[in-house]
């Protein structure tokens, strides 16, 4: 059996996560006066520490962050090690004047292997990586009336078909939101990066990485499975609503459980 070494990577599971924690969290203010988002608390436990333990019970091994506003917060609320999760860093210094796309671009350098890309706003069961942690697939859920941003189309067998921007009009075929959670092979993650680099090369650092995704499964040069989080618990954390909604969804746990170990610097 012939096996493309850029695609194989152990048994075929991903042990590499990358998080995009760059951003302001504006619309968080004033949670987010003097500390990133990921570090915002959902019923006294944060983001990225619910998103540090369901990465280690999924087995992963590397953690690569982005960072921008407050990197400081991050790096000091982590450290390099997690258990058996080892931690790096980037830092973004146009966190204020880019977008996520430039983030991304960002670990053009740093990765050279399959991962699953994570955003830091968002909190769900680690039972919904699963299905996650094998390449080149993308959560999604149903749209709903109380979900906004883009959404995509699956054909039959599942496989995204196309992207559309978030719309308020009402549309006749059936749409998924996209969680913002991918995983990439990596012969995958090469071709991104070329189309990131000619992104960034054109002075396009304002747009959002979906762009990209979405001209690459037009042109077939990118396929996505997708991954079902219908009826499952997540929720993406953009405004002190959400929030709100968020901790009706992960309530404070009845007994207190282990936290993440000490930081080793």
């Amino acid at each position: 059996m012939n096996i493309n070494s850029d695609d194989y990577y152990g048994d075929n599971r991903i042990t590499t996560a990358l998080l995009l924690a760059a951003g302001t969290g504006s619309r968080l203010f004033p949670l987010t006066k003097s500390s990133p988002k990921c570090l915002t608390l959902v019923n006294e436990k944060s983001i990225l520490d619910r998103l540090v333990n369901n990465l280690k019970k999924q087995g992963f091994k590397r953690l690569v962050i982005v960072t921008g506003y407050q990197k400081e917060c991050i790096m000091d609320y982590l450290g390099s090690k997690s258990g058996d999760l080892s931690i790096e860093y980037i830092y973004s210094p146009l966190f204020r004047t880019t977008n996520n796309i430039y983030s991304l671009w960002m670990a053009r350098h740093i990765i050279n292997e399959p991962f699953v890309l994570f955003e830091s706003d968002l909190v769900l069961n680690t039972s919904l990586l699963n299905d996650m942690v094998y390449p080149d697939r993308m959560a999604v859920a149903l749209m709903q009336p109380w979900l906004n941003g883009t959404t995509v189309s699956l054909s039959s067998t599942n496989q995204v078909t196309q992207f559309q921007k978030g719309t308020s009009e009402t549309y006749t075929d059936i749409r998924y939101k996209t969680v913002n959670i991918y995983s990439f092979s990596l012969s995958s993650w090469k071709v991104i990066v070329e189309r990131l680099n000619q992104y960034i090369l054109d002075g396009k650092v304002n747009c959002y990485y979906e762009t990209v995704f979405s001209e690459m499964v037009d042109n077939k040069s990118l396929t996505f499975e997708s991954v079902s989080f219908d009826h499952k618990p997540w929720y993406e954390i953009d405004t002190i609503h959400d929030l709100a909604e968020a901790e009706k969804l992960f309530p404070m746990e009845l007994k207190k459980r282990t936290r993440l170990e000490p930081a080793n610097v």
